[in-house]
């Protein structure tokens, strides 16, 4: 609720009218990147204008995860040792944990391989989603790894049994252990893409208030841990005239009256305390103000004014 989208949305438009093939990826299952772009967002990725090399794409979780192989729905190889491996399963078409997000990081790697695209912008979820999403490759390394175990300890032995009972030679257990191989390369990849600075730059959005400034903290520091690089921290919805945070005709737009408005007042005394917070916390960090605009931002003109706020 911090506009993470819009600000995905900016970033990607300004991204596409300097000529770099732009894909904007909505992860977040609220799926308002549409709304955001006028556009209606589907779950491949789309051109937004032919005029213009931007592109859209809103993962759909049942489909990113009909497309993942050994992490679906279907009581396969991997749902077979749930069990084994201590998952925690709700019964028949119960996923393993961490599925979903499992799912689009498949997809995320595709869309980094695809020729078509110079760029990503990823719309992520809200907080908790993305620090399981950012989790993952540790949480998958760890369950790949006991998967091997059981390979190594019992292959032999289950290969003999299948023999003995006429069940085949095992074609299927294999094709299982084939996939986790293959899951275990996209964790490295996926790990060494997120902790490159030269190819990723996570950018943390906020609103001027104590309790936004706080979460942001704790991600921030959750992100230095993963040692994923955060380049720049948005402070969104600045109550301030939009001319002192971009060079755009400000008289253009309705600006916040201080003077006149207690309300205004009252509320721009919360968010100054909230911006001295945020400034003295993310001195480290680029910190962009994204001033509140009176209308919705919706279209490609809000857009662009708030592109020019992010430089």
């Amino acid at each position: 609720g911090v506009g993470k989208t819009t600000m995905a949305a900016a970033t990607g438009l300004a991204s596409a009218n300097e000529g770099t093939s732009t894909l904007v990826v909505s992860t977040d299952p609220a799926h308002s990147l549409s709304d955001t772009l006028e556009f209606d967002v589907p779950s491949r990725p789309a051109r937004v204008r032919e005029d213009s090399p931007l592109w859209a794409v809103e993962i759909d979780p049942d489909d990113a995860l009909s497309q993942a192989g050994m992490f679906g729905q279907d009581g396969g190889f991997a749902g077979g040792l749930e069990e084994l491996l201590g998952g925690a399963g709700g019964g028949d078409g119960a996923m393993m944990p961490g599925a979903d997000e499992a799912a689009a990081v498949q997809l995320l790697l595709e869309y980094m391989d695809d020729d078509r695209f110079d760029r990503v912008v990823v719309d992520t979820a809200p907080t908790g989603h993305t620090l399981r999403l950012l989790e993952l490759p540790e949480v998958l390394d760890s369950m790949v790894g006991r998967m091997m175990q059981l390979r190594d300890r019992f292959g032999g032995m289950m290969d003999g049994l299948s023999g003995m009972f006429g069940q085949g030679d095992g074609d299927e257990e294999q094709a299982g252990f084939g996939d986790l191989d293959a899951v275990e390369e996209r964790v490295e990849r996926l790990r060494d893409v997120l902790t490159d600075p030269t190819r990723t730059d996570f950018r943390v959005v906020l609103v001027p208030e104590e309790m936004s400034v706080l979460e942001a903290q704790r991600l921030t520091d959750r992100l230095d841990e993963f040692g994923v690089p955060v380049g720049t921290v948005v402070v969104n919805r600045v109550m301030e005239p939009l001319a002192d945070a971009a060079d755009v005709p400000g008289d253009a737009f309705v600006a916040p009256n201080h003077e006149d408005c207690e309300f205004c007042a009252r509320r721009w005394d919360v968010q100054q305390a909230a911006l001295a917070d945020a400034q003295e916390l993310f001195r480290e960090y680029d910190v962009a103000r994204v001033p509140l605009l009176a209308d919705e931002v919706r279209g490609e003109r809000p857009l662009r004014v708030v592109a020019a706020c992010l430089n």
